[in-house]
């Protein structure tokens, strides 16, 4: 289970402003306006239909893939990446995912050199179907391995995308299979629909339980037992303006892609021309405990007060490793942590560091996994789609457009066609 707790106090005038969004959500929800609401229950029916596939599938079904190869960037990726790097210590399926996602040539060299042909199955992720960065990846993939997309390695080939998009039509044209996105769900909100189901039980995980700890969260907060996560929401929209800035400190090497997801979802949603033309949003930042104690800890400390920092730990890594009582002259001052567990330690770090901070005039708020679980995951998914959303609405945006990632994309366009 996730535990959360929260060291500022939201304004006095909260409750009307804290009502209207959940109303306004409660409606995106129940009109099917906005799909990811929906999807913790309707994914269940995809897991099923994904596993009869994969039974078919004569590829799969060969005895020797060991290698699900995603190529997607940002929503297509960053979601099964967070979801991998915590869990990938406990999964003993024999296969690994490895991911595309981004336009880096040494960076697609070397995972190309890490597979082979028949070891692989390709999963192309694009719900418009024409991202430029993924095309242009695939291409290359299909180049590099000589891919016979007419033949059998049709089968070595899976897409997921929107219905009717570019990439449809192809997989259609080339008897490929597809998955297909909801319409009404947009990318960065789209880790618990086919674009993290598929590849992620592909790649053995337990996709099941991650969708059983989301909607059990979900259905929480729609009881109104989650009444925390209302007031976080109204404490950042009252005070972007003080506070423009949102720290997420995760104390756990393994929590950082988790951090970059929730960068993507924060940033792209909450960044916005408000409903009466002014700028709004709040900086999202990921940090990495202890190491950025060592770093970014003096800024927030000394520097502008203009950050709210949440803290994420692990209570127990399910890993006993102990310093070992060993003294060495001359730093015999550091023998106090002799005998205790690197649990201890880190967690202990994470509580000082958050105790300096709440000296320091520094609003916080923490969770708290008590194991690293699928159900834990999927909770802490659903838990920051719904604080985005509850924050888009009280500051009067549009939480699931990006006019200004567009822009660049035209331009982008534009400027290889000259």
């Amino acid at each position: 289970m996730l535990n959360f707790k929260r060291d500022f106090i939201p304004g006095s005038d909260t409750e009307e402003l804290m009502e209207n969004a959940f109303e306004t959500i409660r409606d995106e929800k129940e009109s099917g306006r906005i799909g990811y609401y929906l999807l913790p229950k309707s994914s269940q029916v995809l897991v099923e239909e994904v596993e009869t596939f994969s039974k078919n599938n004569p590829v799969l079904n060969s005895g020797k893939i060991k290698n699900i190869v995603v190529i997607g960037i940002g929503g297509s990726s960053l979601g099964i990446k967070a979801v991998d790097s915590l869990l990938c210590h406990k999964n003993n399926s024999g296969r690994k995912l490895f991911l595309f996602e981004n336009s880096d040539p040494l960076d697609i060299s070397q995972t190309l050199s890490q597979l082979s042909r028949e070891e692989s199955v390709f999963i192309v992720i694009s719900k418009s179907g024409s991202t430029i960065e993924t095309t242009s990846i695939f291409k290359t993939v299909i180049a590099h391995f000589d891919l016979d997309l007419e033949g059998e390695d049709s089968s070595r080939v899976i897409t997921i995308t929107d219905k009717g998009s570019s990439l449809s039509e192809f997989a259609d044209s080339y008897g490929i299979k597809q998955f297909n996105i909801p319409l009404n769900v947009g990318g960065r909100f789209s880790v618990l629909s086919a674009v993290g189901v598929v590849p992620l039980l592909l790649a053995g995980y337990n996709v099941k339980a991650l969708l059983e700890g989301a909607s059990s969260f979900l259905e929480s907060f729609f009881d109104r037992e989650e009444q925390h996560l209302l007031e976080k929401a109204a404490f950042y929209a009252q005070n972007s303006k003080e506070y423009p800035i949102n720290v997420l400190f995760s104390y756990a090497n393994k929590l950082e892609n988790l951090t970059k997801w929730y960068v993507q979802l924060w940033g792209e949603s909450i960044g916005k021309i408000d409903h009466n033309g002014e700028n709004v949003g709040m900086t999202p930042i990921g940090l990495i405990g202890a190491v950025d104690q060592h770093s970014f800890l003096q800024l927030i400390i000394e520097g502008p007060k203009d950050k709210t920092v949440t803290f994420i730990n692990i209570d127990d890594f399910e890993n006993p490793l102990t310093i070992p009582d060993v003294t060495l002259k001359h730093i015999e001052k550091t023998d106090f942590i002799n005998g205790h567990s690197f649990n201890e330690l880190i967690n202990a770090q994470c509580e000082a560091t958050k105790q300096s901070l709440l000296q320091s005039d520094v609003p916080v708020d923490s969770i708290s996994f008590d194991t690293v679980s699928e159900e834990n995951i999927g909770a802490m998914i659903i838990y920051y789609e719904l604080l985005t959303s509850l924050t888009g609405a009280m500051l009067n945006v549009n939480t699931y457009d990006q006019p200004g990632v567009e822009l660049g994309k035209q331009i982008l366009y534009a400027n290889f066609e000259k």
